[in-house]
């Protein structure tokens, strides 16, 4: 018992020190005055005709943007259709290579489609606000590569409970979003729903290829590039993107626990790490409460669960009881996040892909396998598997 009321205070420790950076976080991302650079937006899908719509009407209508690039990837519904008929420019994703995941692959390839020097990449249930494309621009005038953290579209209390102990691990493991310090590259963190960045850079580091085996890939992207010197920007732009992620409690269930641990990118230590601080700070003071017996701990854990529970409800559209009740869901988010560390899910979108290989290997340069590029690219500058930053004077 003393064994684990140590282990529970260090945890608590850790998270509190985590925690305690969102009194210096950066401010939100805001609409700029200043004209913006050609700027290319991207959208992989796949299968998306139901909910890219709306994606499309804003980015199309938003007049920092200079085109709109949708790459259908195989898809075997009216995404292409759709996306023509509303103006956007369809590319027609090649056949999936041997060790790529879809979206890297389409992704590849509408970045080297884009005609704009900044290309800011979003998915197809992003609902992107005016002015939000621009003030990426802007941030990257400070950051070589910038993600932004949404405001989430949930309906329904259970779902929103789910959603909202799920994004607690989260910020348990690695503090409030837009840290005005950046954290080591191996704690990196980013958001693949909407990502900026310098085109010729990206294409220059190949990002996307170092990246293909990785369902993590946002996460993935940001550890590599970070390694290589690049500085990496997570950014609160809930005023300006909203994300519609879930349709049902049961597909916040499935579909992000999928990738809420984070596996292929955490090395087994630091999984082991993160999973004992989400059930020490988390999971054991509900449990305790329930059988009546939390300690002294336990309830200064509850506290700051309630109090952080109360800060999420900015992340979210139309914040209702759930968001404040997820501290009760907090063993079975836990319990999902050690699931996905044990038994790591490897199918998204109809295809079932194989157990990461080399290319999970972070900082290391993988070779590009798609036709005709077997060698590791422009841009390689120094040793150990490292590319050189870009050059920001230009944004500036």
């Amino acid at each position: 018992m003393r064994l684990l009321t140590a282990l529970q205070a260090a945890a608590a420790l850790a998270v509190a020190v985590r925690l305690a950076r969102g009194r210096s976080r950066l401010p939100a991302l805001a609409p700029v005055k200043a004209a913006p650079p050609r700027i290319s937006v991207v959208i992989p899908a796949r299968n998306e005709e139901a909910r890219i719509g709306p994606c499309l009407s804003a980015v199309l209508a938003d007049p920092d943007v200079s085109e709109v690039i949708v790459v259908d990837d195989e898809s075997r519904d009216g995404t292409a259709r759709l996306a023509s008929g509303l103006g956007a420019k369809v590319v027609t994703g090649a056949p999936l290579p041997e060790g790529w995941v879809g979206k890297q692959w389409a992704l590849t390839q509408g970045i080297e489609a884009a005609g704009g020097d900044i290309v800011v990449t979003l998915d197809a249930d992003a609902r992107p606000a005016p002015g939000l494309s621009g003030a990426l621009a802007a941030a990257l005038g400070e950051y070589d590569l910038v993600s932004a953290g949404p405001r989430f579209v949930c309906g329904g209390a259970a779902e929103q409970a789910l959603h909202a102990s799920f994004l607690a691990t989260l910020v348990y493991r690695f503090g409030p979003i837009g840290p005005s310090a950046p954290p080591a590259p191996h704690r990196a963190m980013a958001n693949g729903q909407c990502m900026a960045f310098r085109r010729t850079a990206m294409l220059d580091a190949r990002g996307f290829a170092r990246v293909r085996g990785h369902l993590a890939d946002d996460v993935a992207l940001a550890r590599i590039l970070a390694a290589d010197g690049w500085t990496v920007g997570f950014l609160d732009a809930g005023g300006l993107l909203e994300v519609d992620m879930h349709d049902s409690t049961a597909g916040v269930w499935r579909e992000w626990g999928r990738s809420l641990s984070l596996r292929d990118v955490t090395g087994p230590a630091r999984q082991a790490a993160d999973l004992a601080v989400i059930w020490l700070t988390t999971a054991l003071p509900v449990l305790r409460l329930a059988t009546g017996r939390p300690t002294r701990l336990d309830l200064g854990l509850l506290a700051v669960r309630l109090l952080l529970a109360g800060a999420l409800r900015g992340s979210y559209t139309r914040p209702g009881p759930g968001v404040l009740l997820s501290p009760l869901l907090d063993p079975l988010a836990a319990l999902r996040l050690t699931q996905a560390t044990l038994r790591p899910v490897r199918d998204w979108r109809g295809r079932v892909y194989p157990a990461a290989t080399m290319a999970s290997r972070l900082g290391q340069v993988t070779t590009d396998t798609r036709p005709g590029r077997t060698d590791p690219g422009p841009g390689l500058v120094t040793t150990g598997g490292r590319f050189a930053p870009p050059d920001r004077s230009a944004a500036r």
